[in-house]
């Protein structure tokens, strides 16, 4: 008498959609604190970097507490604005697959994810310099929060906000140290930020066309002349900021050359980002930093001919 061979077992949950294992719920929470991003906040190095303290080991230390702390308080803000945004992010054609959208993660651990995070970041912030770095991480959520709530309703305020997401990671640095910061390094992280943002919602109206006000509703009220007219003001303002910038910082340590050099191979890298967002890239920011080579090797040459300045 034959034996029909048994069957295996299905695991508890097995094959129910929406329920992940343990392995793939853990990969969905990781891709949604967006590590990619991250990148950003290696603008916390910028302030005491151009103040020439990153070679003493405290003060990198500092540094380096600023920038997990924004990391974590940035991943926070992820996971709040992808709860959000699940319904609206359904209707995108990349955002659809973020895990929240895709109900691989719920909105409610997503929401308990965010608090979390950002409680550890502002307290792991708190011991620094008085709590000032405490209070600019503070500030980076608040109006992070803001934006997800209400500012990206908001012709023009949410450039603003998302622009001065970029200038507290400058501030930071500055604050986790306690070096001095210069109204022209505030005034190019300010611009260079309306620049990159400005160039995102233009990659946002390429790619999703005349479907774009579904996913963003400020997309209707932007002309292509608008935001082109905004690129060119807030590039200029950078590039002649920065120039100003390299001016006062060559009499300052009285060696001329280096920190001018350092002009060309930043318009340079303005240029070349310009012409990635002309021809529809910039939706990522983070994306065009980490595939163009080009804007990489100008990256570099940048910093070579500051850091020679800072510590010739």
């Amino acid at each position: 008498m034959s034996v029909a061979p048994e069957r295996p077992v299905p695991a508890p949950d097995a094959g129910v959609p929406g329920t992940p294992t343990a392995p793939s719920l853990a990969w969905s929470l990781l891709v949604t604190a967006r590590p990619k991003q991250w990148i950003k906040n290696l603008l916390v190095f910028a302030a005491p970097g151009a103040a020439g303290v990153l070679t003493e080991a405290g003060n990198l230390g500092r540094t380096m507490v600023a920038f997990v702390a924004f990391c974590l308080a940035a991943s926070g803000t992820y996971f709040l604005n992808d709860a959000l945004d699940a319904e609206a992010d359904r209707r995108h054609p990349a955002k659809r697959n973020r895990p929240v959208a895709a109900g691989a993660v719920s909105v409610r651990l997503a929401k308990v994810f965010a608090v979390v995070l950002v409680v550890v970041a502002i307290g792991m912030s708190a011991p620094l310099n008085g709590g000032r770095l405490a209070l600019v991480v503070a500030g980076y959520v608040a109006i992070t929060i803001s934006y997800s709530v209400w500012l990206k309703h908001e012709a023009v305020l949410d450039l603003g906000a998302v622009a001065a997401g970029f200038v507290l990671r400058a501030i930071a640095g500055a604050a986790a140290t306690g070096v001095p910061v210069s109204n022209w390094f505030l005034i190019v992280a300010g611009a260079g930020s309306l620049f990159m943002v400005t160039g995102k919602r233009h990659a946002e109206q390429v790619e999703l066309g005349d479907e774009s006000h579904h996913h963003r509703a400020t997309l209707a009220e932007y002309s292509t002349g608008f935001l082109v007219y905004v690129r060119a003001v807030t590039s200029g303002v950078a590039i002649m900021a920065y120039c100003l910038w390299a001016f006062e910082k060559a009499a300052q340590v009285g060696d001329e050359f280096w920190f001018r050099l350092s002009i060309v191979p930043f318009v340079l890298a303005i240029l070349r980002y310009a012409l990635v967002v002309e021809q529809g890239g910039g939706s990522a920011p983070e994306e065009v930093v980490l595939g163009d080579r080009v804007l990489q090797v100008l990256g570099v040459l940048w910093l070579a001919c500051f850091a020679v300045g800072v510590h010739a």
